[in-house]
């Protein structure tokens, strides 16, 4: 592969972008990476992929504590219909960074079986 070609590049950042997302395989297949090339050659910018898989991922992640616990993500397939909904509305401009935010905290929180107690224990 050669990095400087425009269509590895994109490639790249795309696996990349969805290895970083919580609950995405360790490694890539070869189906990935050919949705990858698929979405560069349909034209989907890449801050449009990068929404959608912290949006699909976002969307996972705040579901309600007693709610079933979904199976990991197994392909970059999962997030095309997220892509999708995104081509069809486009997100405001500073939306990415909001879901890097929301993404950010929501990976930071203490499990669900976890309770805070307010008060304390000396009276």
């Amino acid at each position: 592969m050669n990095p400087s070609n425009p269509v590895t590049a994109y490639v790249t950042a795309v696996v990349t972008l969805y290895m970083d997302m919580p609950d995405t395989p360790m490694r890539v297949s070869a189906s990935d990476q050919w949705l990858a090339r698929h979405f560069y050659q349909d034209g989907v910018p890449l801050e449009t992929v990068e929404t959608a898989l912290l949006l699909g991922s976002l969307r996972r992640l705040i579901r309600p504590a007693d709610s079933p616990r979904l199976a990991p993500i197994r392909s970059l397939a999962y997030f095309r219909p997220v892509i999708e909904e995104l081509q069809e509305n486009p997100a405001p401009q500073n939306y990415r960074d909001y879901l890097r935010l929301k993404l950010r905290m929501a990976t930071q929180k203490p499990p669900a079986d976890v309770q805070k107690n307010t008060f304390s224990d000396e009276r």
